[in-house]
């Protein structure tokens, strides 16, 4: 097996091309998504997709995940364009693994995802209101961007548990401390 397919590094290119596509592809969804859902749906009427499992709700959060922080709207949309900079300019030119590409493109769709919503939604611009209309049991109403933000959460717990290389494909470093402890453990 080529030491890539073992590792999980990939050609700078091919990483990027992931990051990127995984993007265009969540922002899509989540923009498609939500304009279905308020086109067809009524603010407050519950309709059943599967059971009372999964209901369509249609809701303006004017905060951020969870409905937190509603008198925020302008600090999270700065926030989030901070964070989407960051992706930008700092993880895509040095992913190199081809699962963090997927990772930080599931978070780059999610974040530009819900700012798209606060730049250019009602009430008015850098203040609107992100569309949320999925609903679980007991748990809040969410859209597709935050299933994508939630998703690159547990797959960025379970890369660092399964000890996978870093995103720029290379693999942690131990500091001193911990190199002896497994050394230790091993005797």
């Amino acid at each position: 097996m080529p030491r890539s397919a073992r590792t999980g590094v990939v050609s700078p290119g091919l990483a990027r091309a992931v990051m990127v596509g995984v993007a265009v592809v969540g922002i899509s969804a989540d923009q498609a998504t939500k304009q279905w859902a308020i086109a067809a749906l009524a603010p407050a009427d519950p309709v059943p997709l599967l059971g009372r499992f999964l209901q369509l709700y249609l809701i303006r959060n004017p905060g951020a995940a969870f409905s937190l922080g509603e008198g925020f709207t302008i600090v999270f949309t700065l926030l989030a364009a901070v964070v989407l900079a960051g992706l930008l300019l700092f993880a895509l030119p040095r992913v190199r693994h081809w699962v963090w590409a997927l990772a930080f493109g599931l978070v780059t769709a999610g974040v530009a995802g819900n700012l798209i919503d606060r730049v250019g939604r009602p009430p008015a611009p850098f203040h609107g209101h992100v569309v949320d209309f999925l609903m679980l049991p007991h748990w809040p109403v969410f859209n597709i961007a935050d299933s994508m933000l939630t998703s690159a959460a547990v797959l960025v717990v379970a890369l660092s548990f399964l000890g996978s290389r870093g995103p720029g494909g290379r693999p942690y470093q131990k500091d001193d401390e911990s190199a002896s402890l497994d050394e230790e453990a091993k005797a």
